[in-house]
């Protein structure tokens, strides 16, 4: 039995024996009489027990605190030493929170119009792996391309050009995907479409 449960058993013990001998006392006008000495023992056994019991759940909770802590430092500089060694994404990327994707990945072309709110594609198709967008924008108005989960959780997002190339790329699992542009408004016009990935 955890230490918690004990200190709760303690506790409500000692709430329900305090409720109980005051409705003895009321009743009974010769109580405690000659069993003042046990109720005192009880007492005191029920304050003792859930004062020790909370003390020693305090310390079970530090301890579990700090385990917290040591194993989040541990992710931390295991991150900071991916970081280090170049594992960490390159601009214009963003992990996709799995943690091993597989495949060859591939190389898509997209274009924005040059005189329409629209890329010139609504669909892409990919195999799993790195997937990289190569971004064509031949209009003077600015133009990028973002990669959006399944979920709605942002992926990437390439760079905002006008009349200039540039690309994006992420891991990606298989799984459909949205690639839209994010200047405001630019989506609801209709500068979106799907990726998927298989």
């Amino acid at each position: 039995m955890s230490n918690e449960t004990l200190f709760y058993i303690c506790g409500i013990g000692l709430a329900v024996s305090a409720v109980l001998i005051s409705i003895v006392g009321l009743k009974v006008k010769t109580f405690p009489g000659k069993a003042f000495p046990l109720v005192i023992l009880w007492f005191a056994i029920l304050v003792g027990g859930a004062t020790t019991f909370a003390v020693l759940h305090a310390q079970d909770e530090e301890q579990a605190k700090a385990a917290e802590d040591t194993q989040a430092n541990k992710e931390d500089e295991a991150a900071s030493e991916d970081s280090i060694s170049g594992k960490a994404p390159a601009k214009g990327e963003k992990e996709t929170g799995s943690k091993a994707v597989t495949g060859p990945g591939g190389t898509l072309q997209l274009a924005a119009s040059e005189s329409d709110l629209a890329y010139d594609t609504t669909s892409l198709d990919s195999k799993p792996g790195k997937v990289t967008i190569g971004f064509t924008n031949p209009s003077t108005l600015e133009h990028d391309v973002a990669i959006e989960g399944p979920n709605g959780e942002d992926i990437a997002d390439s760079e905002l050009i006008a009349q200039s190339k540039t690309s994006v790329s992420a891991e990606l699992a298989p799984g459909t995907y949205t690639f839209f542009c994010t200047v405001p408004g630019h989506r609801e016009e209709g500068m979106e479409g799907t990726l998927t990935v298989k």
